[in-house]
């Protein structure tokens, strides 16, 4: 097994967790990103205005998106690009609750994927001022990228575990959580009723 794992970045419309407006993807076979992926979605009802700090950050706009495929539309082409593999995302946290609140809102159960941080990787690989995405995927020699576009982030994202990953020597994304000391825990799935 090699260093596989696919890279994930959503934007999202508002300061809900469940306004997912676009989701980029990036696949990482053997330390090789071998495929990636990005488009806009329209976010849950409910969780679709689009507050302007929002906008000024990705410049994605309620008319971008008003013939976009709907969270529950495009969520199994996301599962499908997916498939079994560890999620990795910069300030997963972030993300992971994105994903897991847009399925939540929309009746459906997040996926139990299992994630690493590259936040929490990059603070262990490199001595930096900063560990916003830009500085991090410059430490690991990817250049001049459009960030807070949601594919061109999960390249950056993807690029940046690779290269860690080649620094520490690991095989796969357990042994460099294990070299570097950090988790990768899993989604949480919603805990069933219990029968009365």
């Amino acid at each position: 097994m090699g260093l596989d794992f696919t890279a994930i970045d959503f934007e999202t419309a508002n300061s809900s967790n469940a306004s997912a407006c676009a989701v980029g993807l990036a696949r990482v076979r053997d330390g090789r990103v071998v495929a990636s992926e990005g488009w806009l979605i329209r976010p849950p009802a409910g969780h679709d205005r689009f507050f302007e700090i929002n906008v000024g950050i990705h410049g994605i706009r309620e008319s971008d998106v008003a013939s976009a495929a709907t969270w529950v539309e495009q969520l199994p082409r996301l599962l499908d690009f997916v498939g079994d593999d560890i999620l990795v995302a910069h300030n997963a946290g972030f993300d992971m609750r994105v994903l897991r609140s847009a399925c939540e809102v929309t009746g459906h159960v997040a996926p139990p994927a299992r994630y690493l941080c590259s936040l929490h990787v990059a603070r262990k690989t490199y001595d930096l001022p900063s560990y916003r995405l830009p500085f991090v995927a410059a430490a690991a020699g990817h250049l001049d990228f459009a960030h807070h576009d949601a594919t061109a982030d999960a390249l950056a994202c993807a690029q940046i575990v690779i290269d860690a990953g080649a620094r520490a020597g690991a095989g796969d994304l357990v042994e460099l959580a294990m070299l570097l000391g950090v988790r990768i825990p899993q989604i949480p799935q919603p805990v069933p009723a219990s029968a009365s």
